[in-house]
C-alpha cells in the first residue's frame, strides 16, 4: 500500500515513535535533570489499548514503522501486551524498542517472543565508574552483557547508540568501535544535542562527527557501508575491513538530515509532535477519548512539520529534556 501520509514537503509519513512514559530510571547528563522531571499524571498518559487504537487508524494510511520509547520503556508495566497488540495490526512491518539496556537481560526474550523486531540501546560508556557518573545513578550495568542478552533474544539488528561527550566519554571511541570487529553490531556515534535544562553541556561537548571518523580511522582505514537491513534512518555507515558490524554516525549538529525526515512522535500523554525539536504539537488524545476519527487530525498535524529544525539556533520546541519525547 502506498504511503498517502505526506507533509506540505511531500515527504512521506511511515514511521511512528511512540513514548510509552515520561519516567525514566536514569538520570543521563544530556537527557534529564538530576532532579527529574514532574511526571505526568496517570490519567494523562495513554494506555495500551489508546495507543493501539491510533496506530490501527494510521497504519491503513502507510504507517509502516513503529519505535516504542519513553523515558525508559521498559519501565512501563508488562510491556510485552503492547508490543503484541501492536504486533497484530497488519500493515505494521517493523516494531524496534529504543531503551537503556538496563532490563534487557530479562525482559529481552519477552518481548522477542511478543513481537518485537528489533533494539537500539544506549549506552555512553563500557566502565562501570564512568557509566554510574553519566546515569547518576548507582547501578551496576555491563551493555556488553546487555546486548548480547538482546542478540540471544533473537532481537535483530542490535544498534548501540553513543552520545559522544567531550571530555567525558569520547576517550572511548575506539573501544566502541572495536566491538563491531567481532560482533555483528551497529555502533552509532551521535553528535550531542544541548537541549533544555541540559544547557551544562554546551558546543564545547560536541564532537562532530568527521573527528570521530578522523580518530576511528587511527584504528584501521574505514570504508564505506551499507546499513542494517532494517531500520536504516539518518545514520552513516562505515566498517572496519573484515568486520561483522558497522559504525554509523548521526550529526543532528553538524550536518541536518531533515529533508529525508519520515517520522512523527507520539508523546506518552497522546499529543502528535511533528518534529522532535519543533514548536508545533497535535492534542489526539482528547478525540481519541471521545471516539472522533483521528486522520483530520493527524493530517492536521502534518499540514504544519516544519521543513527543517532549529537545534543549530538553540531553539528546542519547548523542551526540557529529551526524555520528555523519547529523543
Amino acid at each position: 500500500m502506498s504511503v498517502t501520509l505526506r507533509d506540505s514537503f511531500g515527504r512521506g509519513i511511515e514511521y511512528l515513535r511512540i513514548s510509552v512514559t515520561d519516567k525514566c530510571n536514569f538520570r543521563c547528563l544530556y537527557c534529564m535533570p538530576v532532579a527529574g522531571l514532574e511526571w505526568l499524571p496517570k490519567s494523562d498518559i495513554l494506555s495500551y489499548e489508546e495507543i493501539a487504537q491510533v496506530v490501527s487508524e494510521l497504519a491503513p494510511l502507510g504507517l509502516r514503522r513503529l519505535r516504542i520509547t519513553g523515558g525508559e520503556p521498559t519501565l512501563r508495566p508488562q510491556l510485552e501486551h503492547l508490543v503484541g497488540m501492536l504486533r497484530a495490526i497488519p500493515e505494521i512491518e517493523d516494531i524496534s524498542l529504543s531503551t537503556n539496556g538496563l532490563r534487557l537481560p530479562t525482559l529481552g526474550r519477552l518481548l522477542r517472543q511478543a513481537g518485537l523486531d528489533r533494539v537500539n540501546m544506549s549506552a555512553d560508556s563500557l566502565r562501570l565508574d564512568r557509566i554510574r557518573s553519566i546515569s547518576r545513578r548507582n547501578i551496576d550495568f555491563d551493555p556488553i552483557a546487555a546486548a548480547t542478552a538482546a542478540e540471544d533474544a533473537g532481537l535483530s539488528p542490535i544498534k548501540i547508540n553513543v552520545v559522544v561527550m567531550r571530555g567525558i566519554n569520547d576517550d572511548e571511541l575506539c573501544d566502541f568501535a572495536r566491538l563491531t570487529i567481532e560482533h555483528e553490531w551497529h555502533v552509532r556515534f551521535i553528535e550531542l544535542k544541548p537541549v533544555g535544562e541540559m544547557r551544562e553541556l554546551t558546543w564545547e561537548h560536541v564532537v562532530p562527527s568527521e573527528e570521530v571518523l578522523r580518530r576511528l580511522s587511527e584504528i584501521a582505514p574505514l570504508e564505506s557501508a551499507a546499513g542494517p537491513a532494517r531500520g536504516n534512518g539518518p545514520a552513516r555507515y562505515f566498517r572496519f575491513e573484515g568486520a561483522r558490524g558497522t559504525i554509523g554516525v548521526i550529526t543532528p549538529m553538524s550536518h541536518t538530515y531533515c529533508g529525508s525526515c519520515n517520522r512523527v512522535r507520539l508523546t506518552a500523554d497522546g499529543r502528535l509532535r511533528t518534529c522532535l525539536f519543533g514548536d508545533d504539537e497535535v492534542d489526539l488524545r482528547s478525540p481519541l477519548r471521545e471516539g472522533l476519527p483521528l486522520e483530520p487530525f493527524f493530517r492536521s498535524a502534518l499540514s504544519s512539520k516544519p521543513k527543517e529544525h532549529h537545534l543549530l539556533q538553540m531553539q528546542v520546541g519547548g523542551l526540557r529534556a529529551l526524555s520528555q519525547v523519547g529523543g
